[in-house]
């Protein structure tokens, strides 16, 4: 069976080489001069994180002037970003701090010297500042090469205005009561759901996909063949989302903003997002936030009321041989991993954030932050979300699969052979 040459097959495959870039790229001390750290960033420009990372990346270089300054390089575009970081690691020229996606590629890394080691400072009391198991996920044959730092669920979102108009009084518990739900909105002018194909991961229905397969398959499921039924179950409804109106005209191939758009505009009713999308929706559609509520996505299956929960994204480092570089890194990591420094972040932006912190009757928690912590401990089951199952290869089919899913041209058993076969 061909197998598509994918970037995290090229990465692996360049592990060997890149030991010996490290060991003699990155040996050199320079005791007497400020140690510059580059940064790669996507949480900047219209990331609901970039204000507060960018205050607080100031004031970490001002109090640390002359030993220690953070540079920031703005990668405001998630996709070309992770060309970027992709290209910087199978070149073995890893960027000092950067930020990760958690799922097989990133995985694969821990069997190379790629990645600085963060075991040992961990177990020697740096532990203590996360949430207690939260860091177990990126823990791989004993070793943590990366900190866990964003984590979420990404529920549904939906308009309780728009309901009521409609008529409907509850969110649907089940799939079949939803697209009764999806007919009364309809019936009023609203189409019901966003979706989104584009932007090289298809988030917005690969969650809905992600959902669809924890209802079915329940806990484990992500341990089996992606031609599993309850695999092919979930494509088939997957399709049915996209069918008869109930998603906007532009959904094949668009981006995440055109959908987040059309649900801030009130031309769909609900979509899918995580944390994260709290600050822009408060800025950028204030109106809208105030009247949204989060919920489980229904039942299609057995296994009803479960959320997709997953390590968002992990700080990682350049392995390093100068122990000034690596003493710097440590404390910049610490910095952002501090209890005072996480509650600011998650504050401002919503963030789910695995460091430890406390919140206090002075703080001005965001109601809809809160509900996301409601929901998390309310959750039946926390399920897996399928990028954080597979390898790159895998999710670069996922897209044009359903596309051509959507269009006709595809069986829901030919879009999951096609998925395994892209692993």
């Amino acid at each position: 069976m061909k197998k598509s040459v994918t970037v995290g097959l090229v990465i692996i495959l360049m592990i060997c080489s890149m030991t010996a870039t490290f060991a003699s790229g990155r040996s050199e001390s320079s005791s007497d001069k400020e140690v510059v750290l580059n940064w790669p960033c996507i949480w900047v420009g219209a990331d609901a994180k970039a204000g507060i990372i960018k205050e607080l990346v100031d004031e970490y270089n001002a109090q640390n002037a002359g030993k220690i300054r953070v540079v920031i390089e703005e990668m405001p575009d998630y996709a070309v970003y992770d060309r970027k970081i992709v290209a910087d690691i199978a070149g073995g020229n890893a960027p000092d701090i950067f930020t990760l996606k958690w799922n097989e590629d990133t995985r694969a890394l821990y069997d190379s010297n790629i990645l600085m080691d963060f075991t040992d400072e961990l177990a020697a009391g740096w532990i203590d500042s996360f949430a207690e198991g939260s860091l177990e996920e990126a823990r791989q044959n004993g070793r943590m090469k990366t900190l866990p730092y964003e984590t979420a669920i990404a529920p549904i979102w939906y308009n309780t205005k728009l309901f009521q108009e409609a008529g409907i009084d509850e969110f649907p518990e089940t799939f079949d009561e939803m697209w009764v739900a999806f007919d009364k909105l309809k019936a009023i002018g609203v189409v019901p759901a966003s979706q989104m194909t584009g932007a090289n991961n298809a988030f917005t229905t690969q969650m809905w996909y992600s959902h669809i397969v924890n209802s079915i398959g329940g806990p484990g499921i992500w341990s089996r063949p992606l031609t599993d039924p309850a695999f092919v179950q979930a494509a088939e409804l997957l399709k049915k989302l996209f069918e008869n109106g109930n998603t906007t005209n532009d959904a094949i191939g668009a981006g995440p903003a055109v959908a987040s758009g059309h649900y801030m505009a009130e031309r769909t009713a609900l979509f899918i997002n995580g944390p994260w999308f709290i600050g822009t929706i408060k800025n950028s559609a204030p109106d809208v936030y105030a009247l949204t509520e989060i919920t489980p996505a229904p039942a299609a299956g057995q296994y009803g009321g479960s959320q997709v929960s997953f390590i968002m994204t992990v700080l990682a480092a350049a392995n390093t041989q100068d122990p000034q570089k690596k003493a710097a890194v440590l404390d910049f990591y610490k910095f952002l991993c501090s209890p005072e420094v996480a509650k600011r972040i998650s504050l401002d932006a919503g963030s789910l954030l695995t460091p430890n912190f406390a919140l206090g009757p002075e703080d001005d928690v965001d109601p809809l932050q809160t509900r996301f912590i409601e929901e998390l401990g309310n959750a039946t089951f926390l399920g897996g979300r399928f990028d954080t199952f597979v390898p790159i290869s895998v999710l670069d089919e996922f897209g044009p699969g359903v596309d051509a899913l959507v269009a006709g041209r595809i069986s829901a058993e030919e879009f999951t052979r096609r998925l395994e076969a892209a692993k």
